[in-house]
């Protein structure tokens, strides 16, 4: 609807004038004014209508008495000058001259044109004011003048009845001048303000119109609604408000025109406000506001205030919902109506509500309405819930009146005194109750009662113990079978766990053997543990600890005692061979696992024995014995005995033999069938005799292989262990054998290692200690079954406390093997704790692997060859060492450095003295010896040293010799001295003397003054400051500027920046002035900043100011500039400069234009403006002939009556002679229209021989000035030619010519070629190291003196004269054809003649070519004769001024005379070629690689400058080919000089 509204404000737009307007209206169709289910809005109408008591202006003509006005644009002898009297309204008979604000409401009356308001004479603050009652809907507001509309003006809207007021929109002629502070660009958003230049131009004089919408239609609107769109089209006032009165100049030419005030006001026909009644999209037709606000009597078409609200809306505007009707929120009228303020459900309960926001979002938009003081027990958003203490009647509907009942809950077991579901009625009961009513114990629970915060007890009886639950009025238990006590809570002996585990109750099931008894905690089922016994079940040993085995009580044969019973003596005596007893100690067969304990195994003869102490056992008990041994031969069995030792308090005879085991292979092991009884604590030998049987094989050997003897405990022989179960499966595992039997690596059966650990850990009372040795084991720790520690690398035993055989070093790493060398060892075993090897005579060393001192050459061992000089020579070499008497050498058979002699043939050796002996610390010769012809000692000094001892420095070094330990170092100059210059630098404190590079300081460590750089890097250039801008006490006189030493800064004047103080710092200009920069000083009210132009000086003035410092008034204004500066208005393309006098304003036309304004093409001058072209001499006395027949054909024409133009077939001959007459005179009227073709013609026909000669002349001239390029072409073959000689000097001595080149500067050159030294800053005239884009460089400026912008300056003017010369024979011809003289033809002529050959003229300097130029472009044709006479007398005084041509001409001889020099000097190089390749060789081997570096670098820098050289020579090309033959001369020579200066 909203795009609907905006198609009606066009339509009524374009009839609000028409008469049909009533008409359209009564064409509507009532249904379009009803809403249809959608948004809906009032018709537009003109606010204005009905509102007369409401409009009011600020000025209105005529209220006090008749005024005076006037009107612009009648004809002459016309009234143009009426009166005023608005004291009484508006009468079309009565009163025709009112001008009342109300005339410009709309009518459509007849003579609507013939009123209108008018505002006072010269008064340009004029405001128009419409007051309405209420707010209502601004669509777009239309002025149309009487008058010219304003010049300025601005249109407001308040929307709190007058209190505040904001800008609709500005509207100038000049937006900045009247609105600077009002953008006048395009509008970026809807609600942006800026000035429209539209609708305030100075066309049309009358019916202009100035249109304001409030929506600019180029602007797409997504939500009409918006707070910002609904700001622009709401409003309760508009004020119009015309600030400046548009006027025609002549206000401020008082001196010429009288009362200029007087025509000059705001006159308005008509003021249209479309709008209508503001209602948010909710009603199609409004009423009258209250009467008491002015509007009861109404007028046809009035727009009223009041909405007839739709879509249960209310309000003056339909700002918000109808009563009851908030279950739905309010918005403005959109497509979909049906959701607006909808009516509220309370179920009958009340007729009150109101919206809440934060319920329409919890329920997603359903429904916004909370009903208010809802009756009949109700409560609730819609009254649905019943209040507290009652709950709703399931019997019931909602709407019931009666449908809430009481809750009647148990005070016993309920909470919150009686409150229930309001729904379900149920109570709320306390933690422990339940029931509809909370009248019953949980389950769970007993004894209800009201004092109880739970209501009722939680029963005691414990859930895994007891069955079911408890009495719910005594709480007793019914406990389970296992379970026991009042509560249920605890198990029955030998079981645990009740509430700790996932069972009820759980067995104890305690270990046997490590625990005290089979009785546990009930809480956690933790056993009664042996010591060092852990786990629930007491089953394993606590960490650091373990368990002994069935074999843990193992006795080793190779510590037990030998028997030599029955055996003959001779085989025990040590001298012999045969032994009955001896150790071997066996390596352990790789990969596989050893197959004995300890440290290897005994070897027993036949009939010999071991006794074995056993001193250790911990329990008294029944024990069985096994033997380990590995047969060398298949033996039948073997013989044991036992008896009591020395300590023993009982024994026995010999028991009954072993049964055999389950074979003799290695790792057999037999165990004695009958136990034998040991008491704890004693003290037993076993003596074990070995006998062969007498029926074994005779080739058997007759020794035997014994590893141990173990004692494993007997389970019979444990009172109260086990099980009859657990003996069997003992036996039948055969525990035993497997205990013997299994390595330590090898683990038992599930079955058997329980029985075993219970029987440990009872035989031993717990687990035993560890006690693995710190030392030898990565761990405290052992396995829980045996103990075994985890062993380094090479360390056994039992607690890892023992090294492997063939191994040593017991320690924190292990043990080391013994590595004996076979080739110098008697045996691979060595002593474990040192690793001696048993070595062999003439070798030592731990392994043997080495000779003995005075032998070399392992392992053959050779003694030393050293001439009686040393006892020690190198093992491998047998080269001699420490040799004596200063003596060195394989065999000492010569001097050490610095000495001197021949040890071999009898001469010792004798110190050098260079210049003191070698121990010295003044000892600088790398050696010496004696010179048998001088008898003298000669010295071989070091690098850097120099004299026959040696003792002074060589050239570039210094260091005091004289004292002890120095030596000769480099000077500290930083390459910036001749290192072959002995005087570069002091020898003995290494001050630097001579520094090169312009450097200076005691290590030429700093630029010289004057220059500046990083000395170190030999980079010191000499400072480019601008003399101009530099403080003069630090330049001075012959010499560089200072600046600063490492940045260049220069020291600059006040008002003086940049780094070489060669620009104007802000607010100072004229570097050029005798103190350098001054200050500006430019008007601080009339400018916009004291920063002026650096070379002018020119302030950037106010628009309306003008002058160096804006303190005058500006281009085009006149006036006061302390006061006021006026605008002239004069049109800037027909004034002269200035364009109006400064003090009257008054337009200075220029030559051929007139006019206040100088808007205009005098007489006798072409019409079209701005050109005014002044017409053919002859065109005067044309105009003068044409106009007096133009006069007497139309006083001729006044006698001829004339009605038709149309011949008749009855007209008369006399009439048609007439109608002739006519057309005759009209083709005479118009005589000045054909004449100035004809007159153009005749005139190119006059010019055009005239103009053919001159272009011939100028053609033979142009010839010439091409044929001196000959002498240019010249130039670059002299070039070429020396740039070939000197590539012939390229090799030979580089080091005078590396000085040479040095020392040359680009400075004199770019300063010589561009104007300015400087090569660092290109911002002045540029250089050879200035770089611009497209790989051109900068050279030359506006202010620059050098070659090329002399040239080019040179070149331009030349150029520039000859196009003024080209146009001047056709221009003085013109002038001449004014004048009408053929005196000044001749004397053009002579005067062209003269130029011609005066710039043909091979020595007239380029100055003089530069000033006849400037004269010649000086020239403004046409002139009067006056001035073209003193035109030619300033060109022949021009040319008679040059005189110095002499002067000129000795200065060239000079320049060829340097050329020639020059060109001598590139031969006398030439001629050095011969002696520049004899010394090549030696510079080249000597060369240092930087002076490499910097003879590349000068390379790059002189292809440098010939580049600029080279543009140089095309820039001076240029000025050839457009200058004079003198003029080429002299650049020629210029150009050949500064060549052969850069490439030499």
């Amino acid at each position: 609807m909203f795009f609907i509204s905006k198609l009606t404000i066009f339509l009524l737009t374009q009839l609000q004038d028409s008469r049909d307007f009533q008409v359209f209206q009564e064409l509507q169709d009532p249904q379009d004014l009803q809403c249809s289910g959608g948004s809906c809005n009032p018709q537009l109408g003109d606010l204005m209508v009905g509102r007369v008591a409401q409009l009011s202006a600020s000025s209105t003509c005529g209220l006090n008495g008749p005024q005076n006005y006037c009107i612009i644009g009648y004809l002459e002898e016309e009234q143009k000058c009426f009166t005023c009297d608005s004291r009484l309204p508006y009468n079309h008979y009565g009163n025709p001259n009112s001008h009342r604000i109300q005339n410009v409401i709309t009518t459509f009356d007849p003579d609507r044109k013939m009123k209108w308001w008018q505002s006072e004479n010269g008064v340009h603050q004029v405001s128009i004011r419409l007051d309405l009652e209420t707010v209502f809907q601004f669509s777009h507001l239309v002025l149309t003048f009487k008058s010219f509309r304003p010049a300025a003006m601005l249109v407001e809207r308040s929307k709190d009845f007058g209190r505040s007021w904001k800008v609709f929109r500005y509207f100038a002629e000049d937006c900045s001048l009247n609105f600077p502070s009002v953008s006048d660009q395009p509008a970026n958003n809807i609600d942006d303000i800026i000035c429209d230049s539209r609708y305030s131009g100075s066309e049309p004089s009358t019916d202009g119109e100035v249109v304001l919408k409030a929506l600019d239609p180029i602007f797409e609107i997504e939500n009409p609604y918006a707070a910002n769109i609904q700001d622009l089209i709401t409003l309760t006032n508009i004020r119009v408000n015309f600030t400046r009165l548009f006027t025609l100049g002549d206000t401020l030419l008082s001196r010429k025109r009288r009362n200029p005030q007087e025509k000059y006001y705001y006159a308005l026909y008509n003021m249209v406000v479309r709008g209508s009644c503001f209602c948010h999209g909710h009603a199609s037709q409004c009423t009258p506001v209250d009467p008491r606000r002015g509007d009861v009597f109404t007028q046809t078409g009035m727009v009223h205030g009041r909405c007839l609200c739709q879509h249960n809306t209310a309000g003056e505007n339909c700002e918000r919902c109808q009563d009851f009707h908030h279950d739905s929120p309010w918005r403005p009228g959109g497509e979909n109506t049906d959701d607006i303020c909808r009516r509220c459900n309370c179920h009958g309960h009340t007729d009150s509500c109101h919206f809440d926001v934060a319920r329409f979002d919890a329920t997603g938009g359903v429904s916004g309405g909370v009903c208010d003081d809802c009756h009949h027990g109700r409560m609730g958003p819609q009254c649905e819930q019943c209040r507290p203490f009652l709950y709703q009647d399931p019997q019931r509907a909602v709407d019931d009146p009666h449908a809430c009942i009481p809750c009647d809950c148990n005070p016993a077991g309920s909470q919150g005194g009686g409150l229930c579901d309001p729904l379900s009625g149920q109570c709320f009961c306390k933690e422990n109750v339940d029931g509809q009513h909370c009248d019953r114990c949980k389950h769970g629970f007993f004894n209800l009662r009201q004092d109880d915060s739970a209501g009722c007890q939680a029963c005691r009886c414990h859930v895994l113990g007891s069955v079911g639950s408890c009495d719910q009025l005594t709480g007793s238990c019914e406990c389970d079978h296992l379970a026991s006590g009042p509560l249920c809570d605890r198990c029955v002996v030998g079981f645990w766990g009740l509430g700790n585990s996932r069972f009820r109750c759980s067995p104890c099931d305690c270990d046997i053997g490590g625990a005290h008894s089979s009785t546990c905690s009930l809480e956690d089922g933790q056993c009664h543990c042996l010591p060092n016994m852990v786990s629930r079940r007491c089953s394993d040993p606590a960490p650091g600890y373990f368990l002994p085995p069935l074999d843990y009580f193992l006795y080793e044969a190779e510590l037990a005692a030998p028997l030599y019973t029955g055996i003959s003596s001779s085989l025990v005596c040590k001298n012999q061979k045969v032994v009955a007893v001896s150790v071997l100690w066996v390596r352990s067969p790789a990969p596989g696992p050893i197959s004995w304990t300890g440290l290897g195994l005994v070897r027993v003869l036949d009939g010999a024995g071991l006794r074995f102490t056993v001193d250790n056992l911990p329990l008294s008990m029944d024990y069985q014995l096994v033997i380990r041994y590995e047969p060398e031969v298949r033996i039948n069995g073997v013989g044991a005995g036992a008896g009591p030792g020395p300590a023993s308090d009982s024994g026995s005879g010999p028991g009954p033999g072993p049964s055999p085991g389950p074979g003799f292979s290695p790792g057999s092991w037999g165990v004695l069938d009958s136990p034998v009884c040991l008491n704890a604590g004693g003290r037993y030998f076993v003596d074990v005799v070995f006998n062969k049987q007498p029926e074994s094989d005779s080739s058997s050997s007759s020794h035997i292989l014994i590893d141990s003897m173990g004692l494993i405990p007997n389970i019979e022989s444990l009172q109260d262990f086990c099980s009859q179960s657990d003996l069997d499966s003992f036996h039948r595992f055969r525990c035993i054998g497997l205990a013997a039997e299994l390595s330590p690596q090898e683990s038992l059966s599930e079955v058997c290692e329980g029985l075993i650990k219970s029987m440990s850990a009872r035989i031993n009372n717990g687990a035993v200690l560890c006690r693995c040795n710190i030392v030898g084991s990565l761990g405290p720790s052992c396995s829980k079954l045996g103990g075994f520690c985890e062993c380094k690398p090479n360390v056994i035993g039992h607690c890892c406390d023992t090294c492997a055989p063939l191994t040593f070093g017991f320690g924190p790493d292990g043990c080391k093997p013994c590595e004996c060398e076979p080739l110098g060892s008697v045996s691979e075993l060595c002593d474990q704790v040192r690793g001696q090897c048993a070595c062999r005579s003439e070798v030592t060393g731990r392994r043997c692997d080495r000779c003995q001192t005075g032998f070399w050459g392992f392992p053959f061992c050779r003694p030393c060859e050293c001439n009686g000089l040393s006892e020690v020579c190198d093992e491998e070499t047998g080269e001699c060492l420490n040799c004596r008497e200063h003596t060195t050498g394989p065999q000492c058979d010569r001097c050490v450095e610095g000495y001197y002699g021949n040890h071999v043939s009898g001469q010792t050796c004798q110190p050098c003295l260079c210049p003191d002996i070698h121990s010295s610390g003044r000892f600088f010769a790398i050696s010496c010896h004696h010179d048998p012809q001088s008898l003298s000692l000669v010295c071989d000094c070091r690098e850097g040293h120099t004299g026959p001892r040696c003792d002074r420095c060589s050239s570039g070094l210094y260091g005091n010799l004289a004292l002890l330990g120095t030596r000769c170092e480099v000077c500290p100059c930083n390459n910036n001295i001749d290192p072959d210059d002995r005087d570069a630098c002091d020898s003995v404190t290494g001050e630097c003397l001579r520094c090169l590079h312009n450097t200076m300081g005691p290590q030429c460590q700093d630029c010289k003054p004057g220059y500046y750089g990083y000395a170190l890097d030999q980079d010191c250039k000499e400072c480019s400051c601008d003399r101009r801008g530099t403080k003069v006490t630090q330049c001075p006189l012959g010499s560089p500027c200072f600046c600063d030493s490492r940045t260049g800064q220069c020291p600059c004047r006040t008002g003086v920046v940049g780094v070489l103080c060669d620009e104007c710092e802000d607010g100072y200009w004229n570097l050029d002035g005798a103190s350098g920069c001054q200050p500006c000083r430019c008007d601080s009210a009339n400018s916009f900043s004291n920063i002026c132009d650096k070379v002018t000086g020119q302030c950037p003035c106010r628009p309306e100011f003008g002058g160096r410092q804006c303190d005058e008034c500006g281009e085009n204004h006149f006036g006061n500039p302390d006061l006021q500066c006026i605008s002239c208005d004069c049109n800037m393309e027909g004034t002269e400069r200035p364009s109006c006098d400064p003090e009257t304003g008054e337009c200075m036309c220029r030559i051929g234009v007139t006019g206040i304004f100088c808007d205009e093409c005098a007489p006798g001058y072409d019409s079209a403006f701005p050109a005014c072209k002044e017409c053919h001499p002859c065109n005067a006395l044309w105009a003068e002939n044409v106009t007096d027949v133009q006069r007497a054909t139309q006083r001729m024409r006044t006698f001829i009556p004339r009605t038709n133009d149309e011949l008749q077939p009855g007209d008369s001959p006399h009439w048609q002679w007439m109608l002739e007459m006519h057309s005759k005179l009209d083709g005479l009227s118009n005589l000045t229209g054909l004449s100035p073709p004809k007159v153009e013609k005749a005139e190119k026909l006059c010019l055009l021989e005239e103009i053919q000669k001159l272009h011939k002349a100028f053609m033979l001239d142009e010839k010439r000035v091409r044929k001196a390029s000959k002498a240019l072409e010249d130039s670059m073959d002299t070039r070429q030619e020396v740039k070939l000689k000197l590539r012939t000097c390229s090799k030979g001595d580089l080091v005078p010519l590396e000085k040479k080149v040095k020392e040359l500067s680009a400075v004199y050159l770019n300063k010589k070629i561009c104007g300015e030294p400087g090569q660092e800053d290109c911002s002045g005239c540029g250089g050879a190291l200035c770089d611009l884009d497209l790989g051109k460089r900068k050279c030359g400026g506006p202010k620059c003196d050098g070659i090329v912008p002399v040239s080019q300056k040179a070149s331009e003017m030349a150029e520039r004269a000859k196009d003024k010369l080209t146009t001047l024979p056709s221009r003085l011809q013109v002038s001449m054809n004014k004048a009408g003289l053929q005196w000044f033809k001749n004397k053009t002529k002579e005067l062209i003649q003269r130029v011609k050959d005066y710039l043909m003229d091979e020595m007239v300097p380029p100055e003089d070519i530069e000033k006849l130029a400037r004269a010649v472009l000086d020239i403004q044709l046409p002139r009067s004769p006056d001035q073209i006479r003193s035109m030619i007398n300033d060109i022949n005084n021009l040319l008679s001024n040059a005189t110095n041509f002499q002067d000129n001409l000795k200065n060239l001889e000079e320049h060829a005379k340097n050329a020639q020099d020059l060109l001598q000097k590139a031969q006398d190089i030439r001629s050095t070629k011969d002696k520049l390749d004899e010394i090549e060789t030696k510079l080249m081997n000597r060369q240092p690689e930087d002076l490499q570096d910097k003879i590349e670098a000068l390379k790059k820098k002189t292809e440098l400058n010939q580049e600029t050289a080279g543009e140089a020579q095309e820039t001076a090309e240029s000025a050839l080919n457009n200058s004079t033959d003198t003029e080429k001369v002299r650049l020629l020579t210029v150009r050949q000089t500064t060549e052969r200066e850069i490439d030499y």
